[in-house]
């Protein structure tokens, strides 16, 4: 049997979604699958997860957000997290990588404008700001480097545009090391797990020293990622993976994908086979200042 294909778990383009299976909140569990102790968090005021995913959920949905990003090649969706009452989230910077527009969904249904403040290719991270906002919910972010495998996850997102979906899961490993192109000024259009619409191409990934989706080519980035068995899929990328505190400790980037070959993968078959990375957010928070400053 060949590698399965790894997926970034993004930016699905609208203009390929269909027939996607309905992705629903998993079995609410119960237990405190998290660290027993953490460093201080940074920022937001979500603090009354008690150790349940329908805590977890209830403590921090109004912080997640669905993003669609727009360029003349097509429409891209994926996730974000809310950070600052006046409306900073941070995302991917494969979400928004050569996108003209960007509208940020939140989970009360209202829809907003984002600017692409601060992007940073290395870190696969980018932060947007939505003007005219001072009540936003901020979602905290944690200590990445307390989280322990075994630990229990939940991630919240879009995946195949379907906001607001819940999935949960353990820490599998750390340190994982995953390659990835930088941004080629849009060139591919809006990169993603399907591309970014008409003429968009999947991004590229290596890991383990397979090259997926085409091969990793140009100027490149590794950095080291948290592995989770929580589902993630195309839409996913960029939005939050939190413990049971209810703080970030990650934001999710990439997937393998089931029943495709090394180098191709097919819409049908691309999914979560509970092999999803994401970002530590330790990287997020020592990122911050430059990304607001416009980027690295």
């Amino acid at each position: 049997r060949q590698p399965a294909a790894l997926l970034t778990a993004v930016a699905v383009a609208a203009a390929v979604i269909g027939g996607g299976t309905a992705f629903g909140m998993e079995r609410l569990l119960g237990g405190h699958g998290g660290t027993s102790s953490a460093a201080p968090a940074v920022g937001g005021s979500n603090a009354t997860a008690k150790g349940a995913v329908s805590d977890v959920v209830r403590s921090v949905q109004d912080s997640v957000v669905e993003i669609k990003a727009t360029s003349g090649s097509g429409e891209s969706t994926g996730s974000g997290v809310v950070i600052t009452k006046d409306g900073q989230i941070i995302t991917n910077n494969h979400v928004v990588s050569g996108a003209d527009t960007v509208k940020v969904s939140f989970n009360s249904g209202r829809t907003a404008d984002a600017e692409v403040v601060g992007t940073d290719p290395d870190k696969d991270l980018a932060l947007l700001k939505v003007a005219g906002q001072d009540d936003l919910q901020p979602a905290q972010l944690g200590d990445s480097g307390a989280v322990g495998v075994g630990d229990q996850v939940v991630a919240i997102g879009s995946p195949e545009g379907l906001s607001g979906t819940v999935t949960s899961g353990i820490v599998s490993a750390k340190d994982r090391e995953v390659k990835v192109p930088k941004e080629d000024g849009g060139q591919r259009g809006l990169p993603g797990g399907n591309g970014g619409g008409s003429g968009g191409q999947e991004w590229p990934f290596e890991f383990d020293g397979g090259q997926y989706n085409g091969g990793v080519q140009g100027e490149t980035t590794t950095y080291k990622a948290i592995q989770t068995d929580a589902s993630l899929n195309p839409g996913n990328s960029g939005g939050p993976l939190f413990n049971m505190a209810g703080q970030v400790i990650g934001i999710n980037s990439a997937i393998f994908s089931s029943g495709s070959g090394q180098g191709q993968t097919s819409q049908a078959s691309a999914g979560s086979v509970g092999l999803g990375f994401a970002i530590p957010v330790d990287d997020v928070k020592k990122d911050l200042d430059a990304l607001r400053q416009g980027g690295a």
